[in-house]
């Protein structure tokens, strides 16, 4: 196994815990080695974020209200600016795993109230969290259970709960998700009693209701308990399980540490989790702290998704820190840094993921799936789509200028290293002579303020093609 030092060690942490690994943030991470780093990731509720962004910036229309694409462009702000990534990630996670449609949800204000939830929730106790989102509109809207009725009891909520949510597939009956559908009974919504909204004047909220006469008061059997079990009793069985703590572990360490976890680095993940009451924080303590994590299993053999692929060298290159400024200067949604968001969206979507539209209730399938043929030319083509120089795709453009980063040394392998460790791109020397060549070619032998941002889109489209680039 390779050695690897704090520094090593603390970028791969912010590759997959944070927003990527840009030289700035390993830098402030590193100052209190890998120990420090990891509790400041975790404690992020003590840094100030300075740039949260009122989703009432994205409004538009006649009605000025926020629509679906506005709200996606507004998590994209969020994403790029935050200074709390651990946040932002770990509600990108509880998205995919609590994975709800605006293809269905209509309503953007639901979907913005059940992101909030996820982010209020996403690292204190998962019983709060499958609660919370359990009687979240959007949630209710989207598994039918606010069709969920004494003596026409709706079992899709009661399904996924346990095969997605908690248990995983065979650890329950069919009995059971009948029983748990009745305890599920009369769990609706209701318009939200105030007015009072960022989303506009069509984008009211809404707030979990309980038609008590609708509920179905019998008892029930499940999982080898019986009683007049309610929801919240189902739920309360369901954290009390084992099993809940082993298949939530896995998936989690499947999308934070790599694929194909052994089985006792699992159950010692879910047995430490277990016994804190499930406290979300210790199971991802658990796993920045394990060895396992630093192996070279885990080193760069993680998919990026396309929210890592997207983000993380905008970041890196300090567009978020660009944008920021913008939100204090109260122009955000106006010209360059509209169209900035705009075209990070777009290119996620094209990348197969649009924020707010996974494409089942599983989520998105995630590892090598994030890889085919179309998504591939996308990913090649966001090089020259960051620089936005003559080459760049006429569609979408972000509007940088790489001028600034080479000024001070304009040798074309200067030009080329400053990219690869921007873009935390680590290559063969093989691959960087022809990089090199590349330049060379793509210069004419000399970089300018004219050629800068056609050079370097097009070196990192090279750089984005590599195949070890497509690992984090």
């Amino acid at each position: 196994m390779e050695l690897r030092t704090d520094r090593d060690k603390i970028a791969h942490l912010l590759r997959r815990f944070g927003l990527g690994a840009s030289e700035n943030e390993v830098d402030f991470y590193s100052k209190g080695g890998l120990k420090g780093a990891i509790d400041a990731l975790l404690n992020y509720e003590s840094v100030p974020d300075t740039q949260d962004i009122p989703v009432k910036k994205f409004q538009s229309g006649k009605n000025s209200n926020v629509k679906m694409p506005g709200l996606q462009a507004w998590w994209v702000a969020k994403l790029l600016t935050t200074q709390r990534p651990l946040q932002e990630k770990m509600t990108l996670f509880w998205h995919n795993h609590f994975a709800t449609s605006a293809a269905k949800v209509l309503r953007p204000a639901y979907m913005y109230q059940q992101n909030e939830v996820l982010r209020a929730n996403c690292t204190g106790k998962f019983q709060d969290l499958l609660s919370a989102t359990s009687k979240d509109p959007a949630m209710l809207l989207w598994l039918d259970n606010q069709f969920n009725v004494a003596g026409r009891a709706n079992e899709n909520f009661a399904r996924e709960v346990m095969e997605l949510f908690t248990l995983g597939i065979g650890h329950y009956t069919e009995k059971d998700i009948q029983e748990s559908a009745r305890a599920f009974t009369g769990w609706a919504f209701r318009n939200a009693k105030t007015d009072d909204t960022d989303l506009g004047n069509k984008g009211r909220t809404a707030e979990f209701f309980f038609r008590e006469r609708l509920h179905d008061g019998g008892a029930k059997k499940f999982l080898g308990n019986e009683g007049n079990f309610n929801g919240d009793d189902i739920l309360g069985i369901l954290c009390g399980n084992p099993q809940t703590s082993r298949f939530v572990a896995k998936k989690f360490w499947t999308w934070f540490g790599y694929s194909d976890p052994e089985p006792q680095l699992v159950e010692h993940l879910a047995s430490t989790w277990y016994k804190s009451g499930m406290d979300i924080k210790v199971l991802i303590r658990t796993v920045m702290e394990s060895d396992e994590f630093y192996t070279d299993k885990a080193y760069r053999h993680v998919f990026k998704n396309p929210a890592d692929f997207v983000i993380a060298p905008m970041r890196q290159l300090g567009i978020g820190a660009q944008l920021a400024s913008a939100t204090q200067a109260e122009d955000l949604v106006q010209g360059v840094a509209r169209t900035t968001i705009a075209a990070a969206q777009q290119t996620m979507k094209n990348m197969g993921m649009p924020l707010f539209f996974p494409p089942d209730v599983s989520g998105w399938a995630g590892g090598e799936n994030w890889i085919s043929s179309a998504t591939m030319v996308e990913r090649m083509s966001f090089g020259p789509t960051l620089f936005s120089g003559t080459q760049a795709s006429q569609r979408i453009k972000i509007h940088y200028d790489p001028y600034p980063l080479f000024q001070n040394d304009l040798r074309l392998e200067s030009v080329v290293d400053k990219l690869l460790s921007i873009m935390d791109a680590t290559l063969s020397e093989d691959k960087r002579r022809a990089l090199n060549h590349c330049a060379l070619e793509l210069s004419q032998g000399a970089v300018t303020q004219q050629n800068a941002a056609d050079v370097s889109g097009q070196i990192c489209r090279l750089i984005f093609s590599c195949p070890e680039y497509q690992l984090c």
